[in-house]
């Protein structure tokens, strides 16, 4: 029975394993559809930003309360999994708690940071789940929060909960499993375990085979769960607790404000001022200016766009979206993965279907109405907790817009005529530049 049952686990574990890989394949495929980049800074600068957004949560901190919350959450994904790697072995060897020796008294001191771990997580899961869904904070409701990010969401805090509330009650039911004669041959007194000892009473009354079963049933849902959970991350908008670390780590150490230039614009500007020779390197043919869809940015973008956390602050501080404008910079995100994972199922099997490849970032996805109401004040790319940059593909699919298909609204193109004639955003001759001074004072 023991030998089917390890046997059992390896397939699921080896199943769970297929799954990810197969997923994981398909996003980095989706994310190299993007074109080449190389990250400004030094590398222990960016070590540096990685272990202070992601793994320390500096932004999540500049509200507290919620900052706290959610580092719980984090901490307890992060440091009570290390069990799991107990549990697989277990699963694999037919062991049971096969650290309890090695670790010695140590080893309830773990269990017991594990559990009160769990319980912040189910606390804090509970909390969250109230502000989404009764409270209904405004930043989870918007127009692009449709049925599926809305749902994702509580499925994932339900499965928190579950898998925590599944780790206790097998530790509660161990508790007692310690205790009976006739079951302490393979359930060695490891414990007490404070806080699933607060749920043995409620077992207390229970047979010895029933403990097993409890016990059995919380052990393999935890583990089977885990396993499915991870699976089900890299389809969702939980995929940042993975890949939040890459993505702040190579980011640019630039200002955070700066636009990136376009190299084959400012060499024509260098030469037309004579701070440049003509003589260089001509430009690429079919050189094209900005973006028009997912292949033309570049894969920092797309990293970006899988690594977004749909939180909603970017969009809850953009001054247009406040104003009313249809501009969301989360959704800018979103419909980049979209169109990504669109287009790279097809051609990761080398699929072309051409109404897919008809299909482009700008005009399907994103409208030239969102993408004109930004002001670029760069207030989406501050408040973001991972360093995700939405301004950078909004500019870059403006520039598509305005320089190689000559979009510009009427009052862009006014204003870009007086730039090229008079040097100016305004209609008046560099000349009079100064007239303003004779009127604040005639004196001079």
């Amino acid at each position: 029975m023991q030998a089917a049952s390890q046997y059992v686990f390896a397939l699921v574990l080896l199943l769970a394993t297929y799954f990810i890989y197969k997923r994981a394949k398909q996003i980095i495929f989706n994310i190299r559809l993007g074109q080449s980049y190389v990250p400004e800074g030094s590398t222990a600068g960016r070590w540096k930003n990685m272990l202070l957004m992601a793994f320390g949560q500096k932004k999540m901190f500049q509200k507290p309360l919620i900052g706290l919350m959610h580092f719980i959450i984090y901490a307890g994904f992060i440091i009570i999994n290390i069990e799991v790697l107990e549990i697989v072995l277990d699963g694999l060897l037919g062991s049971h708690r096969i650290f309890a020796a090695p670790l010695g008294q140590f080893y309830p001191l773990v269990i017991n940071v594990f559990e009160g771990l769990a319980l912040g997580v189910i606390v804090v899961c509970v909390v969250f789940l109230i502000r989404r869904n009764i409270l209904k904070v405004k930043r989870f409701t918007s127009a692009e929060m449709t049925r599926w990010p809305r749902l994702d969401a509580n499925i994932i805090l339900f499965v928190e909960i579950a898998l925590m509330t599944a780790f206790l009650t097998m530790n509660a039911s161990d508790n007692l499993l310690q205790q009976r004669s006739e079951a302490s041959a393979h359930y060695l007194a490891v414990g007490p375990f404070w806080i699933s000892s607060m749920l043995s009473p409620l077992l207390d009354g229970l047979s010895t085979g029933a403990l097993l079963v409890i016990e059995r049933f919380g052990w393999w849902f935890h583990i089977v769960g885990i396993l499915a959970f991870a699976v089900y991350v890299t389809y969702s908008k939980h995929l940042h607790i993975f890949l939040s670390f890459p993505n702040t780590y190579f980011k640019s150490e630039e200002p955070v404000g700066r636009i990136a230039n376009m190299p084959d614009v400012t060499r024509e500007v260098n030469i037309m001022l004579g701070f440049a020779s003509d003589q260089g390197e001509a430009a690429p043919e079919g050189k094209k200016f900005g973006a028009k869809d997912v292949t033309d940015l570049s894969w920092k973008n797309l990293l970006d766009a899988y690594s977004c956390t749909e939180c909603g602050r970017c969009t809850a501080s953009c001054p247009a979206n406040l104003t009313g404008k249809k501009l969301s910079p989360r959704k800018i995100m979103m419909d980049t993965r979209d169109r990504a994972e669109e287009l790279g199922e097809y051609r990761m099997v080398g699929i072309k279907d051409p109404k897919i490849e008809a299909n482009t970032l700008l005009d399907q996805y994103i409208s030239r109405e969102e993408i004109l109401a930004c002001t670029t004040c760069n207030a989406c790319v501050e408040a973001c907790p991972v360093n995700i940059n939405p301004l950078d593909i909004i500019v870059q699919l403006r520039r598509f817009s305005v320089m190689e298909e000559s979009s510009a609204p009427g009052q862009w193109n006014a204003m870009f005529a007086n730039l090229e004639n008079n040097m100016a955003p305004w209609k008046f001759a560099p000349s009079d530049r100064a007239n303003w001074i004779e009127k604040v004072n005639p004196n001079t």
